[in-house]
């Protein structure tokens, strides 16, 4: 029996906080990861969800080069990306040249869940589901009538037609099945938790300096860092500039007590949170 992605709806990938679900129709699966940011032939696995928590990815940049990485298949005529990392807005990439691409993302912490369709390089439409009148892109109302006919909004595209509604996962459900019905979309609920999916780095490209470093780790009871896919987690870097490098804390010395003090990081947080007025973008909180 075909799954659809209603399953979707409140499922998380081994980092127990979100899911963010690449699709897209005209291309494979590797060619949707370099789209992404990957390097041709430098994918490592298979891997399975739970072998993902083990890669440490970082999600804050300002802690150091963030990395992310994805699993990718494909399946019903579409080529699909599951994410791990920090929130990448790479929608209107992956559909460059006529390829048709579906963004959904699920935070946990912030949202809504929202889900965007793009082809040749433009976001065409998309909504957050349980706020359905809030509608973007440059053809907003495309998929309107499909929300009419769902029993979600009257025809006016404002007015919820059960605004009192309890079950908030049941619309949800309702307003994920729009895009599967529209675009013919599905996807197996097992290619989550339990295939193994081939694995390729989109940010954080592999450390050239990755056998020095695991070499130091190794030397001084470090955690070593995986070798599939030769990523540095940020917090090991540091460590490991912070035990090699003479200059490291003259760096780190701020112009508050004339090179003597501390310069405090009061960066950027990048989350996965997303403005409501654009919902498919980098967010900075």
């Amino acid at each position: 029996m075909d799954d659809g992605i209603q399953w979707m709806v409140g499922a998380t990938t081994s980092s127990g906080w979100m899911l963010d679900v690449y699709f897209a129709r005209g291309i494979d699966a590797e060619e949707l990861a370099l789209r992404m940011g990957a390097r041709r032939g430098a994918g490592a696995g298979p891997m399975t969800d739970a072998e993902m928590a083990g890669l440490e990815l970082d999600a804050y940049p300002e802690r150091g080069p963030s990395s992310a990485v994805v699993r990718v298949g494909e399946h019903a005529g579409w080529a699909f990306a599951l994410t791990y990392g920090p929130y990448l807005n790479q929608l209107e990439k992956v559909s460059r040249d006529g390829v048709e691409a579906v963004h959904y993302h699920y935070n946990s912490e912030h949202p809504p869940t929202y889900v965007m369709y793009a082809q040749d390089g433009r976001t065409l439409c998309g909504f957050g589901l349980c706020e359905e009148r809030c509608r973007y892109g440059q053809e907003p109302d495309l998929l309107l009538p499909d929300l009419v006919a769902a029993g979600i909004l009257h025809p006016d595209g404002q007015t919820y037609c059960s605004p009192g509604f309890d079950d908030y996962a049941d619309r949800q459900r309702r307003g994920l099945a729009i895009f599967a019905e529209r675009f013919g979309l599905s996807l197996p609920r097992a290619v989550l938790a339990e295939e193994p999916l081939p694995v390729y780095a989109i940010a954080g490209s592999p450390a050239p300096d990755f056998e020095e470093i695991s070499a130091w780790a190794a030397a001084n009871g470090r955690p070593l860092p995986d070798e599939r896919l030769r990523l540095i987690p940020a917090r090991l870097r540091k460590d490991y500039e912070r035990a090699t490098d003479p200059q490291w804390w003259d760096r780190q010395a701020g112009p508050l007590t004339g090179g003597v003090g501390w310069r405090v990081g009061l960066g950027k947080l990048h989350t996965g949170a997303v403005f409501l007025n654009d919902p498919d973008r980098d967010t900075e909180r």
